[in-house]
C-alpha cells in the first residue's frame, strides 16, 4: 500500500503484514517508519532514544465488511526534558483501544442512533459507546451566556411517570436549555438559582411557569423583583378538570332517570374541553344543542372562554378589570365547583395579570418536553441522569440572537 496513503490513517507507521482472524475480523500489523523518529508525548520533541516497546491491539473503522484491528508497537522514549514517556501517536485515542478515526465514527453514529444499536452494529460494549458520547457532549455543549438572560421559562417532565420528575429551565429569549435537575421540590430547584448567582438573579425580569408552588416560592426568594407569569394552558386545563368535569358528572347524575339525556352529557367531555375553533361542523352542532339544553354546562363553558381572555388584555389595568368581572360572575353562580376554583385562582391572580406585561408562556418548553420524551424513548430510558441531562442540553442549544 502506498506510504502517503497510509499517512492519511496511521501517520508514522507502515503496514508490515495482515491476518484474517475469522470471517468477521481482520488484523493489520503495523511497524514504525525507520526514517521517522518518535516524539515525546509530554513536550512533543523528537528523540531517537527508545526505552522499550509494547504492542497494543486497537480497533479501527470497519473495512469492506470486516472489523479491523491494528497491532501497533507503542514505544516509550527517553526524553531529555520529560524522562521516560510514551511516544506521541496522534491517531490513537489516549489509552483506549480505539483509534481517533473510530471514535469520530462512533460520535457520528450516536447522533442518529440509540447507543444500544451502535454498540451492536460495531461489536462494542454499550458502556464504551456511552462514554464516548458522554465526552462528546461535555465537549460540545456550550455554557449559556448568563449575562444576556432576562426572562426564564420553567417546567417539569417525568423521568419515570408517576414516580420521579425533573425540572428544566430555558431562556425565553434564546430558547436555550440553561439547566436540568432531578426533582420538582424547592430543594431540587434551589441549586439552579445558586448556579446562576445573585447578580444574575437580580437581573431576571419575568419567569413563566405553571401553578407550581415550589417554583413560585423559589423565584420569589431568589428573584424578588421578577414577575411570575402563569401559563394559560395549565390554568385552563385545570379549569377543565376541576370545574367542567365536575359539573358534567353532577349533571349526568341528576339525569339518572333520563338515560338518553344522561348518555349525551356523559359522552360530552371532549366537546366541552376542546377549543370551539377545532370542532368539526357536526361536533359544533352537538355542542350548541347540549349547551342550550343544560344551563350549568352553558355557564362553565362560557366562563372557560372568558377566563382565556385574561391573557389577552392590552394592559395590566384591563387585565385586573377582566379578572374582577370574571371572579364576580363565577362567585354569583350557584355552582360549587366553579366557586371553589375561583377562590383558589384568586391566590394566583398576580401571575395571570402579569401576562399583560410579559407575553410569555410555557408552550415552547412543552414542545421541548415532547422531544425529550422521544430522546428517552429512543434509549429505552437512561440510568445516568447526568448523561441524559447533557443530551437534553445538546438537543436545545438555543437560537442565534
Amino acid at each position: 500500500m502506498d506510504a502517503k496513503l497510509l499517512d492519511l490513517f496511521w501517520e508514522g507507521f507502515e503496514l508490515e503484514s495482515h491476518e484474517q482472524l475469522d470471517a468477521q475480523n481482520l488484523c493489520l500489523r503495523l511497524t514504525p517508519k525507520p526514517s521517522q523518529p518518535p516524539f515525546c508525548s509530554g513536550c512533543g520533541q523528537s528523540t531517537p532514544l527508545i526505552h522499550d516497546v509494547n504492542r497494543r491491539r486497537v480497533r479501527e473503522r470497519d473495512l469492506f465488511g470486516y472489523r479491523v484491528w491494528l497491532d501497533v508497537p507503542v514505544r516509550r522514549v527517553r526524553c531529555p526534558r520529560c524522562g521516560t514517556r510514551r511516544e506521541q501517536i496522534h491517531w490513537l485515542a489516549g489509552r483506549r483501544a480505539l483509534t481517533q478515526g473510530m471514535v469520530g465514527y462512533i460520535e457520528s453514529l450516536v447522533r442518529l442512533l440509540p447507543i444500544k444499536q451502535v454498540a451492536e452494529l460495531l461489536g462494542l460494549h454499550w458502556h464504551t459507546v456511552k462514554n464516548i458520547d458522554y465526552r462528546r457532549l461535555q465537549r460540545e455543549v456550550v455554557p449559556a451566556d448568563l449575562s444576556l438572560v432576562r426572562h426564564l421559562v420553567m417546567d417539569e417532565f417525568a423521568l419515570y411517570k408517576g414516580h420521579r420528575y425533573a425540572t428544566v429551565v430555558i431562556c425565553a429569549d434564546t430558547q436555550q436549555v440553561l439547566w436540568v435537575g432531578e426533582g420538582r421540590s424547592r430543594e431540587s430547584i434551589q441549586p439552579f438559582f445558586e448556579w446562576m448567582g445573585e447578580a444574575v438573579c437580580q437581573r431576571i425580569q419575568a419567569v413563566a411557569m405553571d401553578m407550581n408552588t415550589a417554583m413560585d416560592l423559589e423565584v420569589q426568594h431568589h428573584c424578588p423583583q421578577a414577575r411570575v407569569v402563569y401559563d394559560l394552558f395549565h390554568v385552563v386545563a385545570k379549569f377543565g378538570r376541576e370545574v367542567i368535569d365536575r359539573v358534567r358528572v353532577d349533571q349526568a347524575n341528576q339525569l339518572r332517570h333520563d338515560k338518553p339525556a344522561r348518555k349525551v352529557v356523559k359522552q360530552s367531555r371532549w366537546l366541552l374541553l376542546r377549543n370551539r375553533a377545532n370542532l368539526k361542523e357536526t361536533q359544533a352542532i352537538k355542542l350548541a344543542e347540549l349547551l342550550q339544553a343544560n344551563q350549568p354546562l352553558m355557564t362553565v363553558y362560557l366562563l372557560k372562554d372568558q377566563l382565556k381572555e385574561l391573557w389577552y388584555a392590552p394592559s395590566e389595568a384591563e387585565a385586573k378589570q377582566r379578572w374582577e368581572d370574571w371572579f364576580g360572575m363565577a362567585m354569583s353562580s350557584d355552582l360549587a365547583p366553579l366557586q371553589q376554583y375561583a377562590r383558589r385562582l384568586a391566590g394566583y391572580v398576580d401571575g395571570i395579570i402579569s401576562s399583560a406585561l410579559y407575553r410569555m408562556n410555557t408552550s415552547v418548553l412543552e414542545g421541548m418536553n415532547n422531544k425529550i420524551k422521544v430522546i428517552k424513548r429512543m434509549a429505552y430510558g437512561y440510568r445516568d441522569n447526568n448523561y441524559f441531562f447533557l443530551k437534553i442540553k445538546a438537543a436545545f442549544p438555543g437560537k442565534m440572537r
